[in-house]
């Protein structure tokens, strides 16, 4: 899947998805968009999003990026590890799913 300033490459078969973002995204929290790549993002399909969120701050994580819903029906979240790996949670709409990661 690709867009403008957008990349992603899957693997169906092992889960996973790796995604290349140019700097200065709109779609990024102002205070990361013009990072240089200083780590990664984990994105990791959930059943329960907002669940998984109040798990996280019960143990104190901080979200550094509140719950968005994007018109291509992508809902994420994300954090940032001290290492610096930005670990985004996400979900799919039904109704603003075109194609998802992974999918033709």
């Amino acid at each position: 899947m690709s867009a403008d300033g957008f990349a992603s490459l899957a693997r169906p078969d092992a889960g996973m998805n790796v995604i290349f973002l140019r700097r200065g995204l709109a779609t990024l929290p102002a205070d990361q968009r013009e990072e240089h790549a200083a780590g990664l993002i984990l994105a990791f399909t959930v059943d329960d999003l907002e669940g998984e969120l109040a798990r996280l701050r019960a143990e104190g994580v901080a979200i550094t990026m509140p719950l968005t819903q994007e018109e291509w029906g992508e809902r994420a979240s994300k954090c940032v590890t001290r290492t610096a790996v930005i670990v985004q949670l996400l979900d799919w709409t039904a109704a603003g799913s075109r194609s998802q990661p992974g999918e033709g």
